[in-house]
């Protein structure tokens, strides 16, 4: 990220970038800080934005064979295209030799490096890959602009934050703008004002029940899936969550078992950072034998549900109440 800062800073651009990784929000506001950089506002002339699969390449050629109007370049902008997985060879044939006048800026989810696309941009353009950022990473981004509006908050508040609003910068950031303005006539940022502004993301909420049921504490576990009734979310809706995460519990603990690391915790089963030690820490209340038990048995209530044997409400209850009994052996 410090080249891509740089060249903005600079004003010395590369012809093609490609911007890649899971960290939406920053591909989002890179791709936007660029644009806005490298064309004049208003320039509609001189741009050209193509999203998703099934791209004509050869209209992309045409159009990068103009010459810009009245304007330094010509940018055009790639999205979530797959160029870098399948059907980029024509335009990596193309790049070779396309007008100095004439730049691009990919945005991919995914990339194959074995693919020529991905090379040819390699030795022509600029390549940066913008993965999830890590907890410290997160904390001093927060802290960053917590600063910026002279506010102050402690490490042990920014992990409270991040705990309940999620690791998604996106939320990260509609959830901290909305703290800075519940506490505008105050410096610092305590644990009530997360509590009485930030939305909990639903997939936290299943976390804590399933800690709640992990700690056998059966009241707590049953008021928080009362709480999400009360939010409409579908009783359904919640049994595939629980079982979603039950499922990514099982498959973290056999990850831990063969000996591996949280980074690559993370990196196997997909998951943030923060996220992977969040799950490390909740897998000592199981027994892989026991998570598996867990999953056919969410599998069966969903066939009950199904079936008309019980109502979709009751069944994840009886689920809720049967592994957060305080008797039952494991």
């Amino acid at each position: 990220m410090k080249s891509l800062n740089e060249d903005l800073k600079t004003g010395q651009f590369k012809q093609i970038y490609l911007l890649y990784g899971e960290e939406n929000y920053l591909k989002k506001q890179y791709k936007e800080r660029f644009v806005k950089a490298m064309l004049p506002d208003g320039d509609t002339m001189n741009y050209a934005y193509y999203e998703g699969k099934g791209v004509d390449i050869r209209e992309v050629i045409d159009l990068a064979e103009t010459l810009p109007f009245f304007a330094e370049r010509r940018l055009i902008v790639f999205e979530n295209t797959g160029f870098f997985k399948s059907a980029g060879t024509d335009l990596a044939d193309y790049i070779k030799d396309m007008p100095d006048t004439t730049y691009f800026i990919f945005v991919e989810e995914e990339v194959d490096k074995r693919s020529k696309l991905y090379k040819t941009v390699k030795v022509k353009g600029h390549i940066v890959e913008l993965p999830f950022q890590d907890e410290n990473t997160l904390k001093r981004w927060i802290f960053n602009n917590v600063r910026k509006e002279g506010r102050q908050m402690t490490d042990a508040a920014a992990l409270y934050f991040l705990s309940k609003v999620g690791t998604d910068m996106q939320n990260i950031q509609r959830e901290l703008e909305k703290l800075l303005c519940y506490t505008l006539h105050r410096d610092s940022i305590v644990k009530e004002d997360i509590d009485a502004v930030c939305v909990t993301q639903i997939s936290n909420h299943i976390f804590d029940m399933i800690n709640a049921v992990a700690e056998k504490k059966q009241r707590k576990a049953l008021d928080l899936y009362y709480d999400l009734l009360a939010l409409k979310e579908p009783p359904m809706r919640i049994l595939f969550l629980l079982s979603r995460q039950y499922r990514i519990l099982f498959q973290v603990r056999c990850l831990q078992e063969k000996g591996y690391a949280k980074r690559e915790i993370a990196s196997k089963a997909g998951l943030h950072p923060f996220a992977a030690g969040k799950y490390m820490e909740q897998t000592r209340y199981f027994k892989t034998a026991e998570l598996r038990a867990i999953m056919e048995e969410s599998a069966e209530i969903e066939e009950s549900v199904k079936t008309g044997r019980l109502t979709d409400t009751l069944a994840v209850e009886l689920f809720l109440v049967k592994y957060s009994s305080a008797n039952r052996e494991k």
